[in-house]
């Protein structure tokens, strides 16, 4: 039986490249979505179920063709991991019209139309997966600084249960996964916690590998995870 595939956006660095060696770990096949795309050091023997595509966010239609390329590879697609996001750290007033579409473009647009140009595939085994890497930020505005980019991710959040109504029937479960802080380079310019104190990305792979493999009956709409204490979280 050919192994399952997964198509990993953002998947050159922080939680996409732990998501993507964690899924070869457990028997997956990947297609790494890269703006350039490089056979990553820990894949060194795992030709066979490693697919490299060149993938920009912001390039409307690039989710088809990678879609296209990864079928043409693997002949199937299981699950949608919409990691690639930016932040801009500005308030709501401080930021333009233009930040506030760039980051509807990457962190909610981009996740929409990749799990569009999945969806067949992933309707046809009747168990396709979409997991939407939102962020605590999709769940509360912590402060004025990071309005902007809550915007973007309660729409992320959102849009992962929109997927989740629309595929149900079809077998097809969606996921928000919202983590605060992780020890990417992303918080590393928001954050002077230092690294080993922020949650690590190896964990979230661990998590979003294990909601991959929950049978239909076990959906999780979604997985907030956290570094500290938080009153609603």
């Amino acid at each position: 039986m050919s192994p399952r595939v997964a198509l990993i956006s953002g998947a050159s660095r922080g939680i996409g490249a732990a998501v993507a060696e964690r899924l070869v770990q457990d028997g997956w096949a990947v297609s790494l979505g890269m703006r350039s795309p490089a056979t990553p050091a820990w894949a060194d023997g795992q030709d066979e179920r490693l697919h490299l595509q060149a993938y920009d966010a912001t390039a409307a239609g690039s989710e088809e063709t990678w879609a296209r390329a990864t079928l043409a590879r693997f002949g199937r697609i299981d699950a949608v991991v919409a990691n690639a996001g930016i932040m801009i750290p500005k308030s709501v007033i401080e930021a333009e019209d233009q930040d506030l579409r760039d980051l509807m473009e990457v962190n909610v647009l981009a996740p929409r139309r990749l799990a569009k140009a999945a969806w067949e595939s992933l309707a046809a085994g009747g168990q396709g997966r979409v997991i939407v890497l939102a962020s605590l930020s999709g769940k509360r505005v912590k402060s004025p600084r990071s309005g902007s980019y809550s915007l973007s991710k309660f729409a992320a959040v959102a849009l992962a249960h929109a997927l989740r109504h629309e595929g149900f029937e079809q077998g097809i479960r969606a996921t928000a996964i919202c983590p605060g802080f992780v020890a990417t380079d992303m918080a590393a310019g928001l954050t002077n916690r230092p690294a080993d104190h922020l949650t690590d990305p190896r964990d979230l792979a661990r998590i979003i590998s294990m909601i991959l493999d929950l049978p239909n009956e076990a959906s999780v709409a979604e997985f907030a995870v956290n570094c500290q204490l938080e009153e609603s979280f």
